[in-house]
């Protein structure tokens, strides 16, 4: 199936889930990542639960602190 991951169409195998794409993509702190499939966020919790669908469109992305 083709699935979209940051902008970038990839070739995946059918039923990856969530977890099973962040270890195939090498996340860096993957304990801090927030996964959102199709603009909708996936509680960390179920990365290993959530399957991927063709067509879907995968964004990582990292909340950092900071500031005053």
């Amino acid at each position: 199936m083709i699935i979209t991951v940051v902008g970038n169409k990839k070739e995946v195998k059918d039923g990856l889930t969530v977890a099973e794409l962040i270890e195939q993509e090498k996340v860096e702190t993957p304990q801090y990542v927030t996964v959102s499939v199709n603009d909708e966020f996936v509680e960390n919790g179920n990365f290993a639960t959530t399957a991927l669908k063709d067509g879907d469109n995968v964004e990582f992305l990292y909340f950092m602190g900071g500031g005053q």
